[in-house]
């Protein structure tokens, strides 16, 4: 009787342990529980296991495993074996899993050897059947119809037989991304069927503790996908020595490419990534992990690393506008790098990219102290002919303004306190830092052509010229986001200074003309009156003459500006020298004769005022 009741407990207390038996401890702990009872227990266990035939067990499944290890065609062509075989395997891993804490024993010690040595033959069987599914599930699909608009394609719609999925032998063949024209779609390259196929095989391989070499060879396979979806995008491999060797034309062209891939490869490529990852590891979120990051962490390394080849390369102002282009790009996609790196196995690349956007903002600060620099290094060399517009202001002023259509991004970059995360619609509640960097390269700009205009020996030529740039800079800086930085208040004190330069010029070419047609009205005898005015009326020709000759080749870019001047200078000449002439016309020694003295009429001293200023102006633009 009491021996019924023993054979009863024992039986009771291998069905708890195998039923439990789940994980690699558990059934261990068991028996030490059942064990601490009554020591013979654990003997009894063994000596029972023993009984039940655990080398025969093993034996019938080795010859069920080593059967479908041995096989030359791929097991999962046959849906049936692939079925007989994950059987096989289940058992196999859950005998070494109940055999395991009594490895003391040395009868069964020496079949968990077996056992595991079987089921690593087992797992190395399984990889390759992982890896061939995954290539040939791919090969097999058509990625076109990936191409829908709808995010989530239906799955229903595919073929899943098997027999299908190996109908094409060709081992060359790798599958690659369609050309893409919306990012709001998913991309799955692999049958839903085969993704069933691939769970159940991972699914076997962790359990087995086999996590890295399931993760190992997906990752291999995905790889290769997304290396060949980079090459069809146009996307080069290149080390950051190979982007600093290239001519700027050349790496335009790969920032265009560049800027379409990383945008496919995040907001595309990526996700799609993940969810399969999510599927064929449904249920082993750290395998998951594990096989996203390896599959995309070579593309993302690639994405980055150019980058930041960018960010450290050349600093020479041309290049500003293409490091705008990808310190946005980096800074638009930081929301996806956050969603698609969000794991502990991920972090290190969010925050690579985290450190390149910010470095990119570095660069940009340093391409505008390269102009800073660039301004103060400009030549004070041969005067530009007739007091023109100087190519320096022409340059900096056509920069700072097409610069400036990245207002807020520029504000961004010059806010110490800025987060990428406010977005583009939050308007900055000060702009000082970039308003007070573009009135800094102003006053530089200001200061360049005033030792310039220092070159010039005639203060009239002098103020021309610091009329013509003054006046191209105001035109430049109103009605655009370059006048909302520098504020009214520069805009109007830089247009006092523009008729300053105009009060200058009247004052130096036409003061000494306008003096010479004062009349001095003290008595006098009328022989010396006459004389007086005649001396005036050749003084008056000669530097009238002299004027109109030397200005006519000056310049005035602007012709709203020349008429302005033209008409100042007009109206005040020709209203003195009308009352010059009429006085003249009135003094007796002069009656018939005056017209052989005087040689330019009223309006022919307009006309010739209506010359000057006709030099060539090499363009406004």
């Amino acid at each position: 009787m009491a021996e019924n009741g023993e054979e009863k407990l024992i039986a009771v207390a291998r069905h708890i342990a195998k039923t439990l038996g789940h994980t690699d401890t558990m059934t261990d702990d068991i028996l030490k529980i059942f064990s601490n009872f009554d020591g013979r227990l654990r003997e009894k266990l063994t000596e029972k296991l023993s009984e039940d035939g655990v080398e025969q067990t093993l034996n019938a499944l080795d010859r069920q495993i080593s059967r479908y290890i041995s096989a030359d065609n791929p097991i999962w062509s046959n849906s049936a074996d692939a079925a007989a075989f994950l059987g096989s395997v289940d058992q196999l891993i859950a005998a070494v899993r109940d055999w395991t804490p009594l490895a003391d024993d040395k009868s069964i010690s020496s079949c968990l050897d077996r056992a595991e040595d079987l089921l690593q033959q087992s797992m190395f069987r399984l990889e390759d059947e992982f890896r061939t599914l995954v290539e040939r599930g791919a090969e097999s699909f058509d990625l076109t119809l990936s191409e829908s608009t709808h995010p989530h394609p239906d799955y229903s719609d595919y073929d899943d037989d098997d027999d299908n999925v190996f109908a094409d032998e060709d081992e060359n063949f790798i599958p690659v991304a369609q050309q893409i024209t919306d990012y709001d779609i998913v991309i799955d390259a692999l049958p839903a069927g085969t993704i069933g196929d691939l769970h159940a095989i991972a699914k076997r391989m962790v359990a087995a503790g086999y996590v890295k070499e399931c993760s190992h060879a997906y990752s291999a396979c995905r790889r290769e996908f997304l290396d060949e979806s980079f090459s069809r995008l146009g996307l080069q491999k290149l080390s950051i020595d190979d982007v600093h060797r290239m001519q700027w034309t050349q790496l335009e062209d790969e920032i265009e490419k560049w800027i379409k891939a990383i945008n496919v490869a995040l907001r595309i490529l990526f996700p799609s990534e993940r969810r399969l990852c999510d599927r064929i590891f449904l249920g082993f979120s750290s395998a998951a992990d594990l096989s996203f990051m390896e599959v995309c962490r070579g593309s993302t390394i690639q994405l980055l690393n150019f980058a930041d080849a960018v960010a450290i390369g050349s600093r020479a102002p041309e290049r500003l506008f293409k490091v705008l282009d990808v310190y946005e790009t980096l800074r638009d996609l930081m929301p996806e790098f956050e969603l698609n790196f969000s794991d502990q196995y991920c972090l290190s690349l969010r925050n690579e990219a985290l450190t390149i956007w910010k470095r990119l903002g570095e660069a940009i600060r340093g391409i505008f102290m390269e102009l800073e620099n660039l301004i103060r290094r400009d030549p004070v060399k041969a005067a530009v002919p007739g007091g023109g517009l100087h190519p320096i202001t022409r340059y900096v002023m056509n920069y700072l303004r097409a610069a400036c259509r990245s207002r807020r991004t520029l504000e961004q970059v010059f806010e110490e306190s800025i987060d990428y995360r406010k977005g583009d619609d939050q308007v900055l509640s000060s702009s000082s830092s970039l308003a007070v960097q573009m009135e800094w390269i102003m006053e530089l700009l200001e200061r360049n052509l005033e030792a310039k205009s220092k070159i010039y020996r005639d203060s009239a030529l002098c103020s021309v010229f610091m009329m013509n740039n003054g006046r191209y800079i105001v035109q430049k800086v109103n009605d655009n986001e370059l006048g909302t930085l520098l504020g009214e208040d520069w805009i109007r004190k830089h247009t006092a200074k523009l008729r300053q330069y105009h009060v200058n010029y009247q004052r130096s070419s036409w003061s000494k003309v306008l003096g010479v047609l004062k009349v001095d009205n003290s008595s006098t005898s009328p022989s010396g009156a006459s004389k007086s005015l005649r001396e005036k009326l050749k003084l008056f020709n000669s530097y009238f003459e002299e004027i109109c000759r030397t200005q006519s080749s000056w310049v005035i870019f602007d012709a709203q500006l020349r008429d302005e001047l033209r008409s100042s200078v007009s109206g005040s000449l020709s209203l003195a020298y009308r009352n010059f002439v009429a006085i003249l016309q009135a003094v007796p020694d002069f009656g018939k004769n005056a017209d052989r003295y005087i040689r330019y009429s009223v309006d022919e001293v307009e006309a010739r005022i209506g010359e000057l200023f006709q030099g060539t102006s090499g363009g406004k633009r």
